[in-house]
């Protein structure tokens, strides 16, 4: 749980400023990818003498690092075009979905077992995360966003598969290292980056100096992962209750559907992980 938290943190800070790049600065896909992988994999560099670092030379460790690229590309290029559609609220909402694939999963490779209790603390967690997103009132062409949508969650959903079926041949921190290094040169011609400076230089070095949380968060994350696919999928809606709060605090959050879903949102969070503290 600590762990989680520690993401939440670094998560809820890029989050934030995601929104910032969208809709302020008008970044469009290729830029904002770019932003992500390139200033967070020269953290990463920094940080890899104190890292867990290990690989196999085979193509098992070579399609993680390409997928594991494929997935990011695919998250960060289809979140600026859901965000132009939907809050970050409302897309946070709709990743409640991967709570029951992940629990699923668990289940299936055998890092956790059925319980109705857990089940239960997983459907009260949508339905707050739904309350929460109905009170954003937002009306939202879907038939523009539903395919989008659709890769968006299995993409946030892929990364978490790709980690755990490729731990034997390259350690996570590896994978994710080499995956966004590829990344940021495939997106060198399309990006622009010296364009992008020049165009948006205060906008770019703030995004990218917010890279620092989300590399520690992505470090983080990795080691959520390795020990249940489910805590990785509850991360996304702890991210949204934490927004919650910070509306509360500005007081733009203060509709009585979004209170109640949020603390719904809560009881469903702690309620899965007492379940799994008993077990």
């Amino acid at each position: 749980m600590t762990l989680m938290l520690l993401v939440v943190v670094c998560y809820t800070i890029c989050s934030l400023s995601d929104k910032y790049a969208v809709a302020k600065l008008k970044m469009e896909g290729n830029e904002f990818t770019f932003l992500m992988a390139a200033p967070t994999s020269v953290l990463l560099l920094f940080m890899l003498p104190f890292s867990d670092t290990y690989f196999i030379v085979c193509w098992q460790s070579v399609l993680a690092v390409v997928l594991l690229a494929v997935s990011k590309l695919l998250e960060f290029k289809l979140a600026t075009l859901i965000l132009k559609e939907m809050s970050a609220f409302e897309l946070k909402a709709w990743l409640g979905l991967t709570l029951f694939i992940s629990y699923a999963t668990d289940i299936f490779i055998g890092t956790s077992s059925f319980n109705a209790f857990k089940i239960l603390a997983i459907i009260i967690t949508a339905i707050g995360l739904f309350m929460i997103a109905k009170s954003e009132n937002q009306h939202i062409n879907y038939k523009r966003i539903v395919v989008p949508l659709l890769f968006y969650l299995l993409a946030k959903y892929g990364y978490g598969m790709i980690i755990t079926a490729s731990k034997e041949y390259i350690s996570s921190y590896l994978a994710l290292l080499f995956g966004l290094i590829l990344l940021a040169l495939m997106l060198i011609p399309f990006a622009k980056p010296v364009t992008l400076f020049k165009t948006k230089f205060k906008g770019s070095i703030f995004v990218a100096l917010t890279k620092i949380p989300n590399a520690i968060g992505l470090v983080l994350e990795n080691m959520v992962i390795a020990t249940s696919m489910t805590n990785y999928a509850f991360i996304q809606p702890m991210i949204m209750v934490t927004l919650f709060f910070i509306g509360i605090i500005r007081k733009e959050s203060t509709k009585v559907l979004n209170i109640a879903g949020g603390i719904i949102c809560i009881l469903g969070i702690l309620g899965f992980q007492l379940a799994d503290i008993m077990l």
